[in-house]
């Protein structure tokens, strides 16, 4: 993709294509990464023993006082599903809506934060907290009904790749985009707790820890300043209209 293509809003029919093109490529990528399953465990006990080190090892009382409510295993597993995939395809169709403008830095944000967590998958394989032995309970196969283990998905989906997590960091590139770019103070509001609530829902479902977390904001920071560089000069004020 190049400079000028990166700076270039297209017809919306023309993004989505590039966007489930992009994101097949990298699921490909990604199921293909390293499967090194002893690295993985033992990144993952770093994590851990990191975290114990910090005092901030509180994942598995979360998922434990979470999933004490009935019922909510299932709500937690769908919103982990849903928010990513169907929360952010809502937020692109709004900024290429309504924010024509920053919608390259925006949609450029995403492609290069995706572009270095697969480095990052590829170089610190780890497996999720409810692959590594730990006791955590799996919300998003037990509850939603979703195997991320099946044969089905197993063809792309990598069981070690969960540093950094792009569930988080989308979170963040989502949230981010609403409360600087939405003129509706609710919409704002709503984009900075955002982060927030991915935050508790991919610990309480088990599938990451904190530092995961941290990896994938951090990816987003790279990226986001990346970005920025990429498409200034195409960058240019307008009204926001939501």
């Amino acid at each position: 993709m190049s400079l000028t293509s990166l700076m270039k809003r297209r017809p919306g029919w023309a993004e989505i294509g590039i966007a489930i093109a992009l994101y097949g490529i990298y699921e490909v990528v990604r199921g293909f990464g390293g499967t090194d399953i002893p690295a993985a465990m033992l990144n993952t006990d770093r994590i851990v023993e990191l975290e114990e080190s910090l005092g901030v090892f509180w994942e598995k009382a979360i998922q434990d006082a979470s999933l004490a409510i009935p019922g909510f295993d299932a709500m937690l597993g769908v919103a982990y599903m849903a928010l990513h995939f169907a929360g952010t395809a809502l937020f692109l169709v709004w900024a290429h809506r309504r924010r024509p403008d920053v919608f390259p830095l925006l949609r450029t944000v995403i492609v290069v934060s995706t572009a270095l967590a697969l480095i990052g998958y590829i170089a610190f394989p780890a497996a999720p907290p409810r692959l590594a032995g730990l006791g955590f309970h799996d919300a998003v196969s037990d509850g939603a009904g979703v195997n991320l283990s099946s044969d089905l998905l197993g063809a792309l989906y990598n069981p070690v790749a969960a540093v950094p997590s792009l569930h988080f960091g989308y979170a963040v590139i989502v949230g981010a985009g609403l409360f600087l770019y939405a003129s509706r103070r609710w919409v704002r509001w709503l984009g900075a707790a955002y982060p927030a609530v991915m935050l508790y829902i991919i610990v309480a479902t088990g599938n990451h820890f904190f530092l995961d977390a941290l990896a994938g904001g951090l990816v987003v920071a790279a990226g986001w300043w990346i970005a920025s560089l990429l498409t200034r000069p195409g960058s240019r004020q307008v009204p926001a209209y939501a």
